[in-house]
């Protein structure tokens, strides 16, 4: 534990685990109300995600800050290397509007950077960089990044469909064919969807550990996905998904046309269109009202026009900033 300064009071300290998910909850969900950012966090989100971790070890990785004993905001890092050999140190910071102004801010991203550095000494090969995902209307946010030398380096949009029985009807290729999937298939599905993102900016390779946390994931619900086969492989999917306590958090009915991948030589024959379009059709039935997924605004395999021929437009702008991390020596 480490005391700031006796004229802040605040108290930077470790996770202490389960017993921190309400108040780490509530501050976040303070956090996204402040900027206008409509997502909810639960203790149980928090304990599922925290116990998937595969390249963050919170005891190490997040930081708690206290006021008078109250959780008043909290971060966490973790690091990744891409195939290229860059390694990116991401971030992640919630404080409450109400906790605003007065610079825990700056304490907070202090720790963050300072925990980047001692990891960055402890694996030195290749570069490295700070890394960061802002969404829209996290201004506060932006505006600390870039006051402590960030850049914005790529954007991502949300893209919102409101319209899922109007879905059209596309077809499917010739000679492919959609099946039901079964527990034998979900090692090639997972495999054929990292295959088709290696040629896709900033992607890293999975780990094993990572295979085995996407199996437990809350967006591992198999019986909504549309997977086209080729034969024995695996020629694109769509990984469907909904959320039911953040709808029930946030009123409303809203699920997800995620992880859509295509492999190389499928490509260009209108795969990504009828599977999205089946995926769409599969939330309607479900009684969803929307649905919604996130794309590279500098996609190059067309997946923008891909998404907005099929009903989807652009309701956000999320950036990711970055800067240089010069690796400390020991």
């Amino acid at each position: 534990m480490m005391n700031l300064s006796a004229a802040s009071g605040l108290v930077l300290r470790p996770f202490r685990g389960a017993s921190d998910f309400p108040a780490m909850a509530e501050v976040a969900n303070a956090s996204f109300d402040a900027d206008g950012v409509l997502a909810r966090r639960t203790p149980e989100d928090l304990a599922r995600d925290y116990a998937a971790f595969t390249q963050c070890d919170p005891y190490q990785d997040a930081v708690m800050v206290e006021l008078d004993d109250e959780l008043v905001a909290y971060g966490r890092c973790w690091q990744f290397t891409q195939a290229d050999g860059l390694t990116l140190h991401a971030q992640v910071g919630f404080v409450p509007g109400r906790w605003r102004g007065r610079g825990i801010g700056r304490v907070l991203q202090g720790w963050i950077e300072q925990r980047h550095h001692t990891v960055a000494a402890q694996h030195p090969r290749g570069p490295h960089v700070h890394h960061a995902y802002v969404q829209q209307g996290e201004d506060a946010r932006a505006r600390l990044l870039q006051a402590r030398g960030y850049a914005p380096m790529r954007y991502f949009f949300e893209m919102l469909n409101t319209e899922l029985h109007a879905a059209p009807d596309f077809p499917m290729p010739q000679g492919l064919e959609l099946r039901p999937v079964l527990p034998e298939h979900y090692r090639a599905i997972w495999d054929a969807h990292h295959t088709a993102f290696e040629d896709h900016w900033g992607m890293a390779p999975p780990t094993p550990q990572d295979y085995d946390a996407w199996l437990e994931s809350r967006v591992f619900q198999p019986a909504r996905w549309q997977v086209a086969w080729d034969g024995n492989e695996v020629a694109g999917q769509v990984r469907t998904y909904i959320n039911e306590d953040e709808n029930r958090h946030l009123s409303r009915r809203r699920g997800y046309t995620e992880f859509i991948s295509v492999g190389r030589k499928w490509r260009r024959r209108g795969l990504a269109r009828a599977l999205i379009a089946r995926s769409l059709r599969l939330l309607a039935d479900e009684g969803m009202a929307e649905s919604a997924l996130a794309v590279d605004g500098e996609n190059l395999t067309g997946a923008n026009r891909v998404y907005a021929d099929c009903g989807f437009q652009v309701v956000k702008r999320n950036t990711i900033y970055r800067k240089p991390l010069e690796v400390p020596k020991l």
